[in-house]
């Protein structure tokens, strides 16, 4: 029996990761369901199939004690009720701490805090002649993040150059069965921000190659800036999210709109196929009742 204790992207990874392999898993987690940061809709497809693969799940978790008498035995209380386990192994995935006690950051000036150290939108940290990238002094702790801070880092440190880390579009994968990926703003993000949005969805069990190969249990989630076809977020529930994310990546990268991924043609089967189909639902929106009354009108004069 193993026990990964927290329900973010590793303890998720992990947890299915074992359960598949036949281990029985328990996953504690203080908040209610998993994968607190991610969209709703994309973390409840991922429960419900670490479920189906045996996880049990003990959300909203309190009172969490671990005891090693004779045996590590777990006890915690999830709704209402209280679990007394005995377990093997435990794995605690809640998150990491810097590892700069040993730099003497002080004696340079380097400031540093409980996350890690300082950096500016250059990745100077507050002694300019010192730099910083990856996971001591950004938010986004995935390996692709810190290679393209360590560009950042390269040209600004040793050629003079002036860019920033606030202009990359870094996307990000949970390697779940299926992955949940995604690649800037979510919905609340949007709103805390003032940021008008209109939403596209396009759900797998309308594409054909999901359908064929019976992944139709996810989706592809775009936002848009309102009455625009700029993407500023995109969520992908898929078997291979991470891989489709990158083609809204880029296109928000160069700023291609919507319509030009509508206007793109992708293979048929595939997957992908289904971000095409999210370009032509914003292109139907510009079918207004003005311009459907103007089709009509030129169809019944040109007869």
């Amino acid at each position: 029996m193993r026990l990964p204790c927290g329900a973010g992207p590793i303890g998720c990874e992990m947890a299915q990761t074992f359960a598949q392999l036949g281990a029985e898993v328990y996953v504690v987690e203080s908040e209610h369901g998993i994968l607190p940061r991610e969209d709703r809709d994309a973390a409840e497809i991922v429960q419900s199939s670490m479920l189906r693969d045996g996880v049990k799940l003990l959300c909203c978790g309190k009172k969490l004690v671990i005891k090693n008498d004779n045996g590590i035995r777990l006890s915690v209380e999830s709704h209402g009720t209280v679990y007394d386990e005995p377990v093997n192994q435990l794995l605690v995935s809640v998150g990491r701490a810097p590892n700069v006690d040993q730099l003497n950051l002080e004696a340079v000036g380097a400031e540093f805090h409980q996350k890690g150290v300082t950096v500016n939108d250059r990745l100077q940290t507050t002694n300019p002649m010192i730099y910083a990238a990856g996971d001591v002094c950004s938010p986004y702790q995935f390996t692709h993040a810190a290679d393209f801070m360590a560009r950042i880092v390269i040209q600004n440190a040793l050629f003079k150059g002036r860019k920033k880390s606030s202009s990359l579009v870094i996307p990000w994968s949970t390697y779940t069965t299926p992955e949940i990926a995604h690649v800037g703003l979510y919905e609340h993000q949007a709103k805390e921000q003032n940021i008008e949005t209109d939403t596209y969805v396009q759900k797998f069990h309308e594409v054909d190659r999901a359908i064929l190969e019976s992944e139709e249990n996810g989706f592809v989630k775009i936002l848009v800036k309102k009455g625009t076809d700029q993407i500023v977020g995109a969520t992908i529930v898929a078997r291979s999210a991470g891989d489709l994310i990158s083609e809204v990546t880029l296109a928000m990268n160069s700023r291609i709109g919507l319509g030009t991924i509508a206007s793109t043609i992708h293979p048929y089967p595939t997957q992908a196929d289904a971000i095409r189909k999210l370009g032509d639902q914003f292109n139907r929106t510009k079918l207004t009742p003005l311009v459907k009354s103007l089709f009509n009108k030129w169809l019944a004069w040109t007869r």
